[in-house]
């Protein structure tokens, strides 16, 4: 039904039913699920991150989650490699590589590699963090808008090292941090890529369920996970890991910053944001096909997606 030396990208915004559909689609098919989810590689981090059940794993296992410890920085140059060497096992099995996540900077390091970027600049960057002081994050993060609406949109305005690097390419080079992604637009991945998409078409249905999963994590206990990790003594609030949408909301409610609805209020709300964002980077791309919820049975429209792209 799929052609030789083809993976499948099974992409989506939060909290659209990607992990569901994933083990629909192991039972019908000989995959192996590789993570796409730049927080369920952390260990202990397991409620906040949606992370699959034991007992979905017992079914489905996929590989890259629990690979790090919360104090430990893994960037896309990490997860390429990774991948890669995950994907080339699958394939001597004779299987195929299932890739699952909503992390999208990760499908286009794996698909089109890592763009040479100009090296930091301590004059320029001194320039913007004083700008930054003086109009403050949200102001730099729209003007990162403005001149990159995709990296704008990837880019949380919670995260001032990543606006603040965006910017200062553009006054190195004169061109976009997307442009220079974008610059080469060749697939260097030695497979062929079969994209879908889960995504509901009514993005009120998106934010229904969003709100749902999130009050369902704090039922499971959340706030006791996130206790748990400040307890070790070495997790502290500016780890890549701990600014993952949720556990900052968490942190800022156990610091005493905002109270348990504001928590919820702001950690709901993040989420909506972190789905825009994804779903504004889906809507970018290329050669992918759009699953829809209203149609019928989603692993029945997948499976007639690879039939129509093997012949």
């Amino acid at each position: 039904m799929i052609a030789e030396n083809s993976a499948i990208c099974l992409m989506g915004p939060t909290a659209s039913g990607k992990t569901d559909l994933a083990v629909e689609l192991v039972q019908a098919l000989p995959c192996d699920i590789i993570s796409v989810d730049s927080a369920l590689v952390y260990r202990d981090m397991d409620i906040g991150t949606a992370k699959p059940s034991s007992e979905v794993l017992a079914v489905a296992p996929h590989r890259l989650i629990d690979i790090c410890d919360p104090t430990e920085v893994y960037s896309a140059a990490r997860f390429r490699e990774d991948a890669l060497h995950e994907m080339e096992e699958i394939f001597a099995k004779g299987r195929i590589p299932l890739l699952v996540g909503g992390t999208m900077l990760y499908y286009r390091a794996l698909q089109y590699g890592l763009s040479k970027l100009p090296e930091a600049n301590p004059a320029v960057r001194a320039q913007l963090e004083a700008e930054a002081a003086r109009v403050g994050r949200e102001q730099m993060h729209q003007r990162l808008v403005q001149i990159d609406p995709v990296a704008g949109a990837r880019i949380h305005p919670n995260d001032p090292q990543r606006v603040q690097r965006a910017l200062e390419v553009l006054e190195l080079t004169g061109q976009t941090l997307t442009e220079l992604q974008n610059r080469d637009g060749k697939q260097i991945l030695p497979y062929n890529l079969i994209k879908l998409v889960r995504a509901p078409k009514d993005r009120a249905v998106l934010h229904q369920r969003i709100a749902k999963r999130f009050r369902q994590m704090l039922e499971l206990g959340f706030e006791d996970e996130v206790k748990r990790l400040l307890a070790r003594g070495d997790i502290t609030p500016d780890l890549p890991s701990m600014r993952s949408v949720g556990y900052r909301q968490m942190l800022a409610y156990l610091a005493g910053h905002d109270s348990y609805e504001q928590m919820i209020e702001r950690g709901i709300i993040a989420t909506r944001q972190l789905a825009k964002r994804q779903l504004t980077w889906l809507r970018s791309e290329q050669d992918i096909h759009w699953l829809d919820d209203e149609v019928g049975n989603l692993c029945s429209q997948a499976l007639k997606c690879f039939k129509s792209v093997s012949t």
